[in-house]
This record gives C-alpha cells, structure tokens and sequence, in this order.
C-alpha cells in the first residue's frame, strides 16, 4: 500500500451516519455501517465498502505473512462443492439447515462451502503419492457460507464471511502434533499483530470431529461464546467444553422412596416452595426429542440444561424440545411431573454427573400432583449415560483445581482441530510409507474467521466517539483534515501528497460545504490512528497532530509532522 495514490474523501464511495442503523443491537455493526464500511445487501450478507475492504485486506496480509512464515502454501479452491466428497465424509446430511445446497441446470447437486475438509483431502489424494511428499500445510482465504437461522450482530454472524482456512497432512500423530503446534504460535502472532486480546481455551470438536481442538477467543460484552477462566491455575475452556468426573455418594443411610401429595405444583419453583427445600434438592427432568425419539435428561433443579451442549452429544442427530402433543398417547409422561425411576425401560435417561450414584433427590412420580422423594440414582433408577448437559455458571468449581471459575463473553476468532483420519478414512487418502507399504494420512484443520476479526477489533477497542484502529489493519496511517478555508485546503492537500511521498497511506477530508465539526466528528469515526489538523494556523504552515487512540495533540511544523508520523 505505500505510495498508493491519496485517497480524498471528496471522491471516496462512503458516506458517513449519524444515528445508528436500527436493526443495530451490538457496537461494531453500528460503528461500521455508520463510519461507512460496510453496507448490508441482504441479511447476514455484507458488502464491504473501500475503507472496510483496505481493513480487511490488512488483515488478510497479516494472515498470510504469517501463514507463509511457517512453510503453508496458498491455495484457491472453489466455494460452489459438488455433492459426492460431502456424503462420503456424511456432512452432507450433518450441517443440516445450515447448508446451502443447490442443484444444477442437469438435476445434479451442489453445496457452497462452509469448509473444506473435503475438498483439500482430494487435492492432496490427487497430487501426493509418496512419503516423500509429505507433511504438507496448505490454505486459503476465501469466503464461506452457512444459512444461518437468525444472522445477527452485523458481520459477527452472517451467512456469507471470509475465513482463512488451512490443512496439515502428515504421516503420523508426532507429525499431526508439529504441524498444530505450528499453527497455534502463527495464530498467536497473528492476534498479536492485529492487537486483539485474546485467550486459547479448550473446545469441542462439533461437526467437524476430530480429537484436540482449541478455540481463540476475543472477549467481548457481544460475543456469542462464553468461556470459563480459572483465577487460580491455567485452566481455560468453552463452557460447552467442560466436563466433570462423577463423584459416588453413600447413600446407605437414605430412607426409602417415597410418594408425597405436592397439587399445582408443575415447576421446580412452586415445587420447591410447596415443600420449603432448595431448588438443588430437586432433580429436574427436562424431556427431548433426539430423531423423533423422546430421550429425559436429568439435571438438578437449580440448574439449567444447556441446549447447545446436548445437541453437541447427539450431533448429527437433530434435537428439539418436546411439544404438548408429544404427551399425547403417552399416559406414563405426565407434564410436570416426569421422574426417572420406572422409565428404564419406556425411554433412554442421560443425566448431568452431578446427578451421581448415590445421590438422593425429590423428582416427579409419574403422576399428576405427586412427587417423590429420598429417590436414590443407582437404587431407584438407573442412568444410561452422563453427559455434562447444565449450563455452567460463575463459581463453579474449576476441573482442575476446584476454585471457582470466573466466566467471561467472547467472539470466537480462530479454531484449530487435530482431525486425525476421519477424513482421509472416508475419502481413502494414502501415500507410499518408506517401507513400500500404504500409509493412511493424518490431518489437521486450522481456521480463522478474517472479516469476524474487523468486528471483534472493533468492539475491543472503539470507544464512545467511533473506531479505534492500530496502525498495522487501518485503512490509512494518516487523516487530513482540512478545516474548509481555501487556504486550510491547499496545505492539507501539499501535506498529504508529502506523506504519501514518504511511503504512508493517506485520507485526506477536502469535502467543500462540510463544517470542520462535522470532518472532525467523522475523522474520530473513522478511526485511523493519526488526525493530522490544517486548522487555524495554516496560514504560518502550523498543523496540529491529534493520536486517536490517547487523544494526545501537539502543534508542529509540516517538516515536523512529516517526520513524527514517518518515524512511528
């Protein structure tokens, strides 16, 4: 970009709002649209105007400087996929609804990707056939797509986004385990160069299977992800990724079941009011439909069943919650009142470990107005899975060490994923061992969301005036403003052609009929890093230098300005 051509804002395809855009509900959608970045073309789609496009293109250098530092090739493959790599692999069916599928002039079936397992798994099975041509790291920055239910917070969460997505392909684990290590310090100095904060924590693998898999995530009030961070050791993890052990109770001294009157009450809280216990004494039993087929889950009271975590135990099937015609037909359900103990042989029941051998609990008695209580797990029923199925909450314990955790919201901006064979088994990728012997390949999958990374900097570090770029992803080093004299004019525009001589990008503001509140207003905005003013001393060559990011001025000389702002 140095020496690229001043880009003035008298021609520049961007306008600039005042209010926010009312479907706005989190900062970056707002400052973006409103700074002129981005405009929205269709929902979850987003057309990037030129400023945004020179953020993005940043971060897509940095991306690759990085990527290529550690021996990844680029590469570009298509995003229309034909059907067939997909249904091997079982994808197909899978990503479900979030799938775009298509189908040709011909009849024949199509998908745009959301990633490309596949797709690089055959490129590799067509080009590699040795040992010798192995490992290999390969990626590429291209835009993926996913029909989101509900596109929300701007480009957070669109159906169309450029992602960096690369692949490790090696003969072992010992490979596998290099090439991931590899990739997880690129992407800490890509983070670091772009100036996000950021945490690596353990994750679920989800669709894309797989065995380890870590996720960098950018705390922020408008993240979708909550992670736990544990104040006393370096235990750090999706909510959705932690699990605990089970911890057998003695229940030896526990009287037997028994059935209690307990009328109107249907829900934990008049339950628990009715009898005067804690919501933790209960044993709620959330009922679900896993495939068509009712499955309970068991969780205690005051807890809540998370969602996302149950879907992830059960994926690919899909998972909703029951209706009231679900009861229908169904004598030994009775809403409000379901237990677990009798129903072995009626439906499967999973529960939360904490719901542990031993422990004793008051539960629904299968029928109406009734519950139980001393119900024992491992005495009077029976668990046919655990599975860590509650929300986690602020001050759970930590899995490792047992503090509290401390929970915090984050935008997920990476992910990386040991793969291991999953995909190489179902698309049958081998290569000629050094002993003459086919040897089945071992992948990785690395990826990085590069236009989520525009909305996670701008909700880390814009403040109550606009965005707040670094000088390495904004879309120049350097903003002219002219305050609208003439005179003001013709020295903002003979210091703007200085510093582009020097090797800096410059957006110079010589928009005519535009008051100097308003070019001010837009420049803190629009964010670049260093507002250069030709304000009331132009006349003896006198600038002012404003830092956007400390609101730090100073009055310098044009010779002076030039050489502070080609020496950052």
């Amino acid at each position: 970009m140095a020496n690229a051509p001043v880009q003035r804002m008298s021609q520049l395809m961007a306008k600039t709002l005042r209010d926010d855009p009312a479907d706005a509900e989190v900062l970056s959608h707002k400052l973006l649209v409103r700074a002129g970045y981005v405009r929205r073309t269709a929902a979850g789609i987003w057309s990037w105007l030129p400023l945004g496009l020179r953020v993005l293109s940043n971060i897509e250098r940095i991306v690759r400087e990085e990527m290529d530092a550690i021996g990844a090739q680029e590469v570009l493959l298509p995003a229309l996929l034909p059907r067939e790599p997909y249904e091997a692999t079982g994808r197909w069916d899978e990503y479900g609804q979030e799938l775009f599928r298509l189908q040709d002039r011909k009849g024949g079936d199509y998908l745009l990707g959301p990633t490309h397992e596949e797709i690089f798994t055959l490129l590799v099975k067509d080009q590699a056939s040795s040992y010798k041509d192995l490992p290999v790291i390969l990626y590429q920055i291209q835009n993926k797509y996913r029909d989101e239910a509900r596109p929300r917070a701007g480009i957070l969460r669109g159906r169309e986004f450029l992602m960096k997505d690369s692949y490790s392909f090696d003969l072992d684990e010992d490979g596998l385990a290099t090439s991931y290590a590899l990739h997880r310090e690129a992407y800490r100095r890509i983070f670091e160069r772009l100036g996000l904060d950021y945490r690596i924590v353990a994750a679920t693998a989800g669709a894309m299977g797989g065995s380890k898999s870590e996720e960098f995530l950018a705390p922020a009030e408008a993240g979708e992800d909550t992670f736990a961070d544990c104040p006393n050791c370096d235990f750090a993890a999706n909510t959705e990724a932690i699990t605990y052990g089970l911890k057998q109770v003695d229940a030896s001294g526990v009287p037997a079941l028994e059935e209690i009157p307990t009328p109107d009450t249907p829900t934990i809280e008049t339950l628990a009011a009715h009898l005067g216990v804690q919501a933790s004494a209960t044993l709620k039993n959330l009922l679900v439909k896993v495939d068509g087929e009712i499955v309970a889950v068991g969780v205690p009271g005051d807890r809540e069943v998370d969602m996302g975590k149950v879907e992830e135990h059960f994926a690919p099937a899909a998972v909703e919650l029951v209706t009231e015609s679900d009861f229908a037909g169904r004598p030994d359900l009775v809403r409000g009142y379901v237990g677990p103990q009798g129903l072995g042989e009626k439906l499967k029941y999973i529960a939360d470990p904490r719901v542990a051998p031993g422990t004793a609990w008051i539960t629904g008695a299968n029928k109406a107005g009734t519950h139980a209580k001393n119900v024992v797990a491992g005495r009077d029923f029976e668990v046919d899975e655990y599975v860590d199925v509650v929300v986690v909450l602020e001050g759970d314990p930590c899995p490792k060490c047992g503090t509290g955790l401390k929970l915090d919201r984050a935008i997920e901006i990476g992910h990386i994923f040991q793969l291991g064979q999953k995909y190489t088994n179902a698309l049958k990728l081998d290569v000629l061992g050094q002993n003459g012997k086919p040897v089945r390949v071992t992948m990785g999958s690395y990826g990085i969301g590069v236009s989520r990374a525009v909305a996670a900097l701008a909700e880390q570090t814009a403040d109550e005036k606009g965005l707040v770029w670094s000088r390495e992803v904004a879309p120049a080093d350097v903003h002219v403003v002219a305050a609208g004299k003439a005179l003001q004019t013709e020295l903002a525009l003979d210091v703007s052609e200085k510093l582009r001589a020097a090797g800096l990008r410059v957006l110079v503001d010589d928009r005519a009929g535009v008051s100097p509140g308003v070019k001010f207003t837009d420049a803190e905005l629009i964010g670049v890093p260093q507002i250069l003013v030709a304000g009331r001393r132009s006349g003896e060559g006198v600038l002012e230098l404003k830092d956007r990011r400390t609101g730090e001025r100073e009055e310098l000389t044009v010779d002076e300005a030039i050489a502070r702002l080609t020496a950052n």
